[in-house]
């Protein structure tokens, strides 16, 4: 399908002006560290987040020039059902030096510092080992560059950026992401993978696909 789609994605990339028109899953806290089935990859489409939530933070991350687009969210150790956070582990917090070090594909220092508080400490991992696989996880998966490339915001099917994930990842299968939407917008690309960081299929309530057809999908000014 994303073939009859992409023409026109380019179209958008060359002609600015032109705009296309459950039941909850379970949540634990305070679990032992370590006890999980798989990871959830979660990455974030960074003008959404800036315009609902981080601006409003005065984030550095929608800081004018940075142009972020899909940031890695975090890397969340995940049961077949619900997943645990804030876990009980031994190992140190971060430093401030490690978190900043996250800051080029998290957008911010305090993005990297929470997600160890809230996932990380369930990964039975030392701070300085999770952030390795995160980055990992997040370097091995392409972001399709088409995206980037879109000169306005365009509304479109979530489907759309499905299937430019599953074209840039020969490897990945429709059950083994999920797109999410926020207020009508394009907000989320989640990817299930291994403990080895190796693709599979979703657990149920992960694959919860935005079924919008005009999804709001906003530029990178």
């Amino acid at each position: 399908m994303l073939y009859r789609l992409i023409p026109a994605l380019r179209r958008l990339c060359l002609v600015p002006a032109l705009v296309l028109a459950s039941a909850l899953p379970l949540r634990a806290e305070g679990e032992i560290a370590g006890e999980f089935d798989y990871y959830v990859l979660a990455l974030s489409w960074s003008p959404t987040w800036c315009t609902l939530e981080g601006r409003a933070r005065n984030s550095p991350q929608c800081d004018p020039g940075q142009r972020f687009g899909w940031v890695l969210h975090g890397l969340w150790p995940q049961h077949e059902r619900g997943w645990p956070s804030h876990c009980r582990t031994a190992e140190r917090p971060p430093s401030r030096q490690m978190t900043a070090a996250m800051a080029d594909i998290m957008g911010a220092p305090g993005a990297a510092w929470y997600q160890w508080k809230k996932h990380g400490t369930c990964a039975g991992l030392a701070a300085p080992d999770y952030f390795r696989l995160a980055r990992l996880a997040y370097d091995r998966m392409n972001r399709p560059a088409l995206l980037r490339e879109i000169g306005r915001d365009v509304r479109l099917p979530a489907t759309v950026i499905e299937d430019a994930f599953l074209e840039a990842n020969p490897e990945l299968d429709a059950d083994m992401i999920t797109i999410t939407c926020r207020d009508s917008r394009i907000q989320e690309a989640r990817i299930c993978l291994t403990r080895d960081l190796e693709p599979r299929r979703c657990g149920a309530d992960t694959r919860r696909d935005c079924t919008r057809r005009d999804a709001l999908f906003e530029a990178i000014n």
